[in-house]
């Protein structure tokens, strides 16, 4: 009887060490081959819903976040950012891709879709796919004039599914990084259309014949580390996660500046 009454006592002890941290120690588990791909099938996927920052802002107070991005609230991001999971940030090689979102309750929402832009990360364990989503972003999913009454549901079930990035007449901006230096050139690419990341950044300095691949440092960003100056005009050349390729001559010019941003003349 003793033995019974401390087997039980034990399991007691265990049920109740998982309702108060077990849950919450690992995210759900995405499955193998479960990361968000640039092949738009059109299919929705279930993922959860929450936001922070201002009610009607976009994110956090420098409008940027871990892409590197500044300013998300003005054109073409609009204060439609979002902060994705593992499977949909990619370690940064997510940044810029876009997604419909939707979703059907509470009675506040919507149902009808809206994009939104990958600008920073989130590791909550709250699901397999969460959009942590700028305050403006989130409201967007409701009915009109029930946007704040949505925001006050805290965490919801909503839909998402990959979509193209159409930025309007927007081309690529390419922005040289504060701290760069003759030896070091970080880049920042954004505003991509099309899969709306980029997977792969070449640069071919000035006199040079062959493309150089710089590493992918965080974010958007990119770098290189030289053992001799690097001298423009710098072509750029660029890989989607799709696969497609663009390149611009002389895309940073000769006398380049840190902290600069160049806008291009190429888009996907």
């Amino acid at each position: 009887m003793a033995s019974q009454v401390a087997l039980k006592a034990a399991v007691a002890i265990v049920v109740v060490a998982a309702m108060v941290g077990g849950a919450c120690c690992h995210p759900p588990k995405v499955p193998p081959g479960k990361n968000v791909t640039a092949a738009c099938d059109g299919k929705w996927l279930d993922a959860k819903g929450t936001w922070y920052g201002k009610p009607t802002g976009a994110g956090p107070d420098d409008n940027g976040g871990a892409c590197g991005y500044k300013d998300v609230n003005k054109a073409p991001f609009n204060g439609m950012a979002a902060c994705g999971n593992v499977p949909i940030f990619k370690d940064g090689l997510g940044c810029g891709s876009c997604y419909e979102i939707k979703c059907d309750k509470p009675a506040e929402c919507s149902g009808e879709p809206v994009v939104v832009y990958i600008t920073d990360m989130n590791y909550e364990p709250i699901a397999a796919y969460h959009f942590d989503l700028a305050g403006t972003a989130f409201g967007a999913m409701a009915k009109k004039g029930e946007e704040e009454k949505l925001r006050k549901a805290g965490i919801i079930d909503m839909q998402f599914r990959r979509v193209k990035c159409n930025p309007g007449n927007t081309k690529i901006a390419f922005h040289v990084e504060k701290g760069c230096n003759p030896n070091y050139f970080a880049l920042l690419v954004k505003f991509a259309a099309g899969d709306g990341d980029v997977v792969k950044v070449e640069i071919k300095e000035s006199g040079a014949k062959e493309y150089v691949p710089l590493k992918h440092s965080w974010g958007a960003i990119w770098r290189l580390d030289s053992p001799k100056p690097i001298k423009g005009p710098i072509a750029v050349r660029l890989t989607s996660e799709g696969g497609t390729t663009i390149e611009q001559e002389d895309a940073i010019p000769e006398g380049w500046k840190a902290d600069t941003i160049y806008t291009s003349k190429i888009q996907f």
